[in-house]
């Protein structure tokens, strides 16, 4: 064995760094909206239709099934829809008036839509609604609409509405269809069960409510072609009531390596049902995104070379949320059970007797493998896989490291937070005896949108690392498999569209953060 190494000045400053404690996060603030989408209740209101061309007349119909009593000013040739329409109303009654609307007309309207092609008569419709403080809008023309229309998909009374505000009707008819053939019919009669059993589900407290349409929502998913029945309500309220868990409980969770279509379903389904999401400084912004806006979101980050909250307080805040009832997410960036100090935390969960499940995440290593496009074992090559950590507790190289097996040749081996050792770890390494032409690549921010790899050898990894000077959560790989990595000839490779040929497709990444493209390495995978 190697003799100890005395502890760098860069190591014993880590050793000095404050402690960092558990704070609130709030969510992400929510990007420009270009309209609104409300709803109106129109059962029983008045609307007013200024026009009677085919166009109005669909616009009468979608007011009419909504439940509003329909005002119809359509001149004196009104289209046959019109008086079909007025024979066979969807549901509310549609007057139709054989005459020219009046600014009077409008008096008392909840909503006016008009429907002209004279420039000048949409002008006089908009400025007499708006005098008179009634939303309108005018066919085709979305610069006199203080309010829009957007495609339907029609399960009521669940409802879905698309809007591109004006600029793009046939993408949102495009996107309804698509809707409508993922929707099946059969979920308008859950949305109405669940109006109708919702009076008496209220009358639970707030966790066993959120659990029952936990619950029914799930059957809702698994069933949706047939129709609710009594026997279903009673069975969710047994369910509920028969619950053994007093106390609440928290699942450990693995964010994967960066990108939030990377997420597992099982992991998405945890944070949708959390009420507190306990996350390290890696976990991608977009992530916390699928959570509900009301989780109380608090950051308990384990940075390298920062300050970082200590492992006790993270455990004994899990424990007392979970005992005063909360569903408790602790969300770690890669996989929860490679080095992110999963075992210390499950221990310190089943001690305090918690409820506790694991959802693993997609790995570090699959993330930046799956970056280089390159497979981290083959049958000729690479018989081994084995994971190893950069630094030990106290931030320097581990003194324990079995060099013999890290110079395998048939293994592929993938280094933890590296940056801090890397290059003591590379000489140690050459020194042992491995060939200073291995294949070695870092991978910064695997999967996202600023990833970037920097390829090289074992003996010149450290150095083109350095001149990069890139930040963010990094990974080391070693081994015969990157020869084929596509970006194995590149000294440095940017994930972004504008550097040619050799580049990745960004287009279905989400946009870049300017707040998250500056981290620092963490403990977690």
């Amino acid at each position: 064995m190697p003799p100890k190494a005395n502890p760098s000045k860069e190591v014993r400053l880590l050793r000095a760094l404050p402690d960092r404690v558990p704070q609130p996060a709030r969510p992400r603030r929510m990007q420009p909206l270009a309209t609104l989408p409300v709803f109106f209740r129109l059962a029983g209101k008045h609307v007013v239709v200024a026009g009677g061309s085919e166009a109005a007349a669909w616009k009468g119909e979608l007011l009419s099934a909504a439940g509003a009593l329909v005002s119809v000013y359509a001149g004196d040739c009104p289209s046959p829809e019109w008086e079909a329409l007025c024979a066979d109303p969807p549901g509310g009654a549609i007057s139709l008036k054989r005459r020219a609307w009046l600014p009077a007309d409008f008096a008392g309207a909840t909503l006016v839509v008009g429907a002209t092609d004279d420039e000048r008569e949409a002008e006089r419709m908009f400025e007499a609604a708006t005098a008179a403080g009634i939303p309108i809008n005018i066919v085709d023309k979305p610069k006199l609409c203080s309010f829009q229309f957007g495609a339907i998909v029609n399960r009521s009374p669940l409802v879905v509405g698309i809007s591109t505000d004006g600029g793009a009707p046939m993408l949102a008819q495009a996107l309804r269809s698509r809707i409508e053939a993922m929707l099946p019919s059969g979920f308008a009669r859950w949305a109405q069960a669940a109006k109708d059993w919702r009076e008496r589900v209220s009358r639970l407290g707030r966790l066993a409510r959120q659990r029952f349409w936990e619950r029914f929502t799930d059957l809702a998913l698994a069933a949706p072609d047939r129709a609710p029945r009594v026997q279903d309500c009673h069975a969710l309220f047994r369910e509920v009531r028969t619950d053994c868990r007093d106390h609440g409980q928290v699942a450990l969770v693995g964010a994967g390596p960066g990108h939030p279509e990377l997420l597992t379903l099982k992991a998405v389904r945890a944070l949708r049902s959390a009420d507190v999401i306990l996350f390290d400084d890696l976990v991608a912004p977009q992530v916390l995104d699928f959570a509900r806006r009301e989780a109380r979101r608090m950051l308990v980050g384990k940075s390298g070379r920062r300050p970082s909250c200590r492992q006790d307080e993270i455990n004994g805040l899990m424990v007392q949320l979970a005992k005063s009832g909360k569903r408790v997410v602790r969300l770690k960036a890669g996989d929860p059970l490679i080095f992110g100090r999963a075992s210390e935390e499950i221990a310190a969960l089943r001690r305090a007797g918690v409820s506790l499940e694991v959802v693993p995440g997609v790995s570090a290593a699959q993330g930046a493998a799956a970056s280089l496009q390159v497979s981290l074992t083959e049958r000729a090559e690479a018989r081994r896989l084995q994971f190893v950590t950069g630094h030990a507790r106290g931030g320097e190289l581990p003194a324990d490291l079995d060099l013999e097996a890290l110079a395998d040749p048939s293994a592929t081996t993938a280094v933890y937070m590296p940056l801090g050792t890397l290059r003591a770890l590379t000489m140690r390494l050459l020194t042992t005896g491995l060939e200073p032409g291995r294949c070695a690549s870092a991978i910064f921010n695997a999967t996202r949108e600023d990833e970037m790899v920097v390829a090289g050898t074992v003996a010149t990894i450290a150095d083109r690392a350095t001149e990069q000077q890139v930040s963010g959560p990094c990974l080391l790989l070693i081994g015969n498999v990157l020869r084929s990595a596509a970006w194995g000839r590149v000294g440095a490779h940017r994930n972004q569209m504008s550097q040619g040929p050799t580049n990745r497709s960004t287009a279905k990444r989400p946009p870049r953060l300017a707040h998250s493209s500056q981290r620092t390495t963490s403990s977690s995978s």
